[in-house]
């Protein structure tokens, strides 16, 4: 997901690598300056405004927003006891998140220590995002992490023959799939309900969030749980597959023409939370806002 994220060319898991002489570090972390207004929200206020935000990824994480101390409200930040240790950036001091009636403990951090060549770092704070009400770039509302420059979902149609069988049983079979390619992931194949034998899918509680697609809702097949998934309402920037139905192929048998498809390294992802104070409802409501152009 991204330049750090999954198998991202930053990712201790990446499926490439670089081509030079010399072995990179085993770690690298990498800054560069945002470009975008951010602003956060919390308590009613903005507490930090910014066109200087410097973004962090660092191996394996989302990529973190790191503010101008200059630009975070006077009287937001209270100096907390607590201290951590970075394995490449140092000691690092914590604080309290106050504004209006509402504070968060452990809500916002600072390096202490920099060494030289992380000095971009310097006098910046960065928030912890689900401690905060809301993230903005200009007056749109970003969920889940800040946004990555490197994450790209692309949406191919195809023709390719795909079957998904339960056992001797043919969950669905399609001509018309279309394929999802995503940054730092392997393919996902996904097919349209009428190619479906709907009548082997059982609808199971709870539900998943991507801040680049929207919600998923999941379904067993038989005995196999959480089978399979689909996005009823995708964000509109991938609303090709919204309704379709993508198969876990380490769960049932997915063909595609004539190779059974495996786990590849990489497709097995942890489940993002959605953001405090956001729930399903507003998600639904962000996407159709967008839609009619009243966001």
């Amino acid at each position: 997901m991204g330049l750090a994220w999954q198998q991202g060319p930053l990712s201790e898991r990446s499926v490439g690598h670089f081509l030079v002489p010399q072995p990179l570090p085993e770690r690298l972390l990498f800054a560069e300056p945002l470009r975008r207004r951010m602003r956060v929200r919390f308590g009613g206020q903005w507490v930090a405004d910014s066109e200087d935000v410097v973004l962090l990824h660092e191996p394996n994480r989302y990529p973190v927003a790191y503010f101008p101390r200059a630009d975070v409200a006077e009287g937001v930040l209270g100096a907390e006891p607590r201290t951590t240790t970075h394995r490449d950036l140092g000691p690092a001091a914590w604080f309290t998140v106050r504004a209006g009636e509402q504070e968060a403990p452990r809500a916002a951090w600072a390096y202490t220590g920099l060494p030289d060549h992380a000095g971009v770092l310097r006098d910046r704070v960065a928030f912890a995002w689900r401690a905060m009400d809301a993230f903005y770039e200009e007056d749109e509302r970003i969920l889940g992490h800040a946004a990555d420059p490197y994450h790209r979902v692309d949406i191919r149609q195809t023709s390719r023959h795909l079957v998904v069988r339960d056992g001797d049983r043919v969950v669905a079979e399609t001509r018309r799939p279309v394929v999802l390619y995503e940054s730092g992931f392997a393919p996902r194949w996904y097919v349209p309900r009428e190619d479906i034998d709907l009548t082997a899918l059982t609808p199971v509680e709870g539900q998943t969030f991507c801040p680049y697609k929207g919600l998923a809702g999941y379904f067993d097949i038989g005995s196999r749980g959480r089978a399979a998934w689909s996005y009823p309402e995708a964000w509109p920037e991938v609303a090709r597959v919204s309704g379709f139905v993508s198969f876990e192929p380490d769960v049932v048998d997915v063909w595609l023409d004539d190779r059974k498809l495996a786990l590849e390294p990489g497709q097995a992802v942890t489940p993002h939370g959605v953001d405090r104070g956001l729930d399903p409802d507003e998600l639904r409501s962000r996407a159709a806002a967008v839609l009619t152009g009243t966001e």
